[in-house]
């Protein structure tokens, strides 16, 4: 596994990771590698509201992806709503503290999608960020802005699924996982 350290830098607001595992076979071990770790310093726009359903903002979330995909000429992911349970998931472990900000459980999450979907093939990103009036697009520029992320997203899939929670600190926790059926 390689990882690579995070640098963190002064009014660090948005940090993401992101996680490529391509070519799986869901009854093997999935081998996973970070490809990429970025931080970026923002700056902090107004609050979020706090009336955004995070069902809204998923869908926002997978909106704005499929828009940056089509604008590469790809197709776009079908939205997946037992890929976003895992995904949702790993987001409220993040946000409660039970789990770091990271990729951990990135292969039991992947088993338990591979229960109802079979797949060659599956990555992560996952994000966090506090303090924007669309915390969803801050995050979606993070990953644009990320090689590791952009590949992510320019990937061989065809499916999606996408968890947000929130802390009580105000700290939205994003994970998207993408999956290539077979």
């Amino acid at each position: 596994m390689l990882i690579r350290p995070f640098f963190p830098a002064i009014a660090l607001s948005t940090l993401a990771l992101a996680s490529s595992a391509i070519g799986c076979d869901s009854s093997a071990t999935l081998d996973k590698v970070i490809s990429q770790t970025d931080s970026a310093t923002v700056k902090q726009q107004s609050k979020a509201p706090t009336s955004t359903s995070f069902a809204t903002l998923e869908q926002s979330v997978h909106a704005q992806v499929n828009q940056y995909r089509k604008s590469r000429n790809l197709p776009p992911l079908t939205f997946d709503a037992r890929i976003s349970a895992q995904a949702r998931a790993h987001s409220e472990a993040m946000a409660s503290g039970r789990v770091p900000f990271s990729h951990n459980g990135f292969d039991q999450r992947v088993k338990a999608i591979s229960q109802s979907v079979s797949y060659r093939g599956a990555s992560e990103n996952v994000a966090y960020n506090q303090g924007y009036k669309n915390p969803g697009q801050q995050a979606v520029q993070g990953w644009i802005k990320s090689m590791g992320h952009r590949q992510n997203m320019e990937g061989q899939y065809d499916l999606t699924g996408i968890g947000i929670a929130k802390n009580a600190k105000g700290e939205y926790y994003f994970t998207q996982i993408f999956i290539r059926r077979r």
